[in-house]
């Protein structure tokens, strides 16, 4: 049977059609299976396996931690995060049983008067300016000695000692022949004759006044008309004899020392205070003074002076604190433990134990709502009690974490947040891709062991096991 020639044309147009459609389809199906595999593979590429306690540990299968030994968690690559979605990993939110368990305590920032306290310890000494020599004012012997004995007390009014001096006796007679004279001369119709006694008297007095006899001598003198063997020497200053110098009988040059005396009255305490604390020190600071020898009992003093140079041994500054010493209860060379008090005004102020110091960092966990904890940097000053100075970082107001801090900042880590300086060990910043080896890049050593072996039927590996290839940095 022949077929018309229009026949053969459809019967060649339906052929060509299938040939057609079914070459699209297996071009489809080509295509799409090379898709999937590609997904497939790069799905496989994604999933990563890390230790919640070690994060630096990746691995390419399940397993355990070679450091730990903790069961490896799935770590999956995903798209970078948003701003807000990093800004959230380092939040931290705890329920009211995880707060209770970990002991977490806030409380508000708020404004107080602060005052620093600086504590140092001292030694009394005698006050420099209240200080003093009995000393001979003429060459001779000691006659006689009214006070023998360390530790007396000695009046300004009173002799401490009397002196024979041939020098001074004879002074004491020139003094008197020109009083003569100066009767007998004043009757003189000559004006220089009758003037020239007053002057002879004049100079007969100075002498004797700069023998260390003193007017009221001289009055008795002139009264007595006839010179005094002894001659009485006078303290400076009323106070205790804290030195004796000579005995009784011995003999004298102009200028030896009989007695050192010191007004014990008002005393000083050298306080030592550190190289750090120093310049909180100011002029007429008011300072407490205690002692064990008194217990209970505080003497109060003023800051006098600050020395000019620092002690290179101990580190420490003097500071000369001026206190009166009522009753003579405080000893020269007794040691005393010193108080400082340095207003600092009106200061932010936290708890000691909310700031976390990392060493290069100060951070403080700030409750931004109920259960929700974000890190915040600040800056401290100086510490009072149980009290820290914030200088930057806070405002008041804001509820921190007193206590339990480093419970919420591990949980941070175990999170994957930066409340400390802990980002440069767990893989980077919050957000940042994980390293994942390119398509076609060899794979490590490890990750090719038990290739084809089934999860489930996987050894976890043992202790020391550790190998530089299972890190990712």
């Amino acid at each position: 049977m022949k077929l018309s020639k229009k026949a053969i044309i459809s019967l060649v147009v339906i052929l060509l059609a299938l040939a057609g459609g079914g070459g699209y389809y297996l071009w489809q199906m080509k295509a799409g299976a090379g898709k999937g595999a590609k997904e497939g593979e790069k799905a496989a590429q994604a999933v990563q396996y890390t230790c919640p306690m070690h994060p630096f540990i990746i691995k390419d299968k399940p397993g355990s931690c070679p450091i730990c030994g903790m069961t490896l968690v799935k770590k999956v690559e995903g798209a970078q995060a948003s701003d807000k979605e990093l800004e959230m990993l380092g939040h931290v939110s705890l329920s009211p049983s995880q707060q209770v368990m970990a002991n977490v305590a806030t409380v508000k920032v708020n404004r107080e008067p602060l005052a620093k306290e600086i504590n140092a310890v001292g030694i009394v000494q005698f006050d420099q300016a209240r200080q003093a020599k009995v000393t001979a004012w003429v060459a001779g012997r000691i006659d006689r000695l009214h006070v023998n004995t360390v530790g007396t007390y000695v009046s300004k009014g009173r002799p401490v000692a009397e002196v024979y001096s041939p020098d001074l006796v004879s002074a004491q007679q020139e003094y008197l022949l020109a009083l003569k004279s100066r009767d007998q001369l004043k009757s003189s119709p000559i004006a220089a004759i009758s003037q020239g006694g007053d002057g002879l008297v004049s100079s007969s007095r100075q002498r004797l006044k700069l023998m260390g006899v003193k007017d009221e001598q001289i009055a008795a003198l002139e009264k007595a008309g006839q010179p005094n063997i002894r001659l009485p020497i006078y303290t400076p200053l009323s106070g205790v004899v804290i030195e004796k110098l000579v005995q009784e009988g011995q003999y004298l040059n102009v200028g030896d020392p009989l007695f050192n005396i010191a007004d014990l009255s008002t005393v000083w305490v050298e306080v030592e205070v550190y190289e750090n604390e120093f310049s909180f020190v100011k002029l007429g600071q008011k300072v407490d003074v205690v002692s064990q020898s008194y217990p209970g009992k505080t003497f109060t003093g003023r800051v006098s002076f600050i020395y000019p140079f620092l002690d290179p041994k101990t580190r420490t500054v003097k500071v000369r604190v001026e206190l009166a010493n009522h009753g003579l209860k405080l000893k020269p060379d007794m040691f005393v433990n010193a108080t400082v008090k340095v207003p600092l005004g009106d200061s932010l102020v936290a708890p000691v134990s909310a700031v976390m110091d990392t060493g290069k960092r100060q951070v403080v966990w700030v409750e931004m709502k109920p259960g929700m904890f974000e890190p915040r940097d600040v800056k401290v000053g100086a510490r009072v009690g149980d009290y820290l100075q914030i200088i930057e970082g806070l405002k008041r107001g804001d509820k921190i974490a007193a206590s339990g801090g480093y419970l919420i900042d591990s949980e941070a880590q175990l999170k994957g947040g930066a409340g400390q300086d802990h980002s440069k060990h767990s893989g980077g910043a919050p957000g940042a891709k994980e390293q994942t080896p390119a398509a076609g890049q060899q794979q490590p050593q490890g990750g090719h062991e038990d290739h084809g072996a089934p999860p489930a039927q996987q050894q976890p590996e043992k202790k020391g096991t550790f190998k530089m290839d299972d890190m990712k940095m």
